[in-house]
């Protein structure tokens, strides 16, 4: 194999099996060493992808997407759980970040944002029922662009997101 170029080997026909050697040329400080790299150490340096034949779904290490292209790949598994309220009364928890809460009542329903849930925290609401669901907080202040302070009715959606410990946001389908 001396005095053969890279260009002038043969392709490999197959996957390449885990012991299979690769030449690696390793040039610490300045000075060029040859080394072997096997297919299994390669591998185990690259990054995390995986596919799940069962769906076809594609797993991609969020790393390696600094390019925000997911390459025409669908985004799964990002449904939000549903916590569904038919009382007049409700106090969001922490449990409820990230989640739809839906409240469903004839009557009128107050929905209460406490202290302790901290900034970064988000959720949608929706009315599903005919009872107008209330905003209130509970040491924290919620504010609003219009000053509202209600779901704006029947299948109305809002969210309410906290920017500061006890400072929020409710935005969406409002009124007051």
């Amino acid at each position: 194999m001396a005095d053969k170029k890279i260009t002038e080997l043969t392709a490999l026909g197959a996957t390449p099996a885990g012991t299979d050697i690769i030449p690696m040329v390793d040039d610490p400080g300045g000075t060029p060493v040859t080394k072997k790299v096997t297919v299994t150490n390669l591998m185990g340096a690259a990054p995390v992808q995986s596919v799940n034949s069962l769906t076809g779904s594609v797993t991609i290490d969020a790393g390696n997407l600094n390019d925000f292209n997911f390459d025409g790949n669908s985004i799964l598994g990002f449904d939000a759980s549903i916590n569904a309220q038919t009382g007049t009364t409700y106090t969001l928890l922490s449990s409820d970040a990230g989640k739809v809460i839906t409240l469903d009542n004839a009557s009128a329903i107050t929905l209460t944002v406490p202290t302790g849930l901290g900034a970064n925290f988000n959720c949608t609401l929706v009315q599903l029922g005919a009872g107008q669901v209330t905003i209130s907080g509970s040491g924290t202040t919620i504010n609003n662009r219009n000053s509202h302070t209600k779901i704006a009715g029947q299948y109305g959606v809002a969210s309410l997101l906290s920017y500061a410990d006890t400072t929020w946001i409710l935005a969406g389908e409002t009124s007051s």
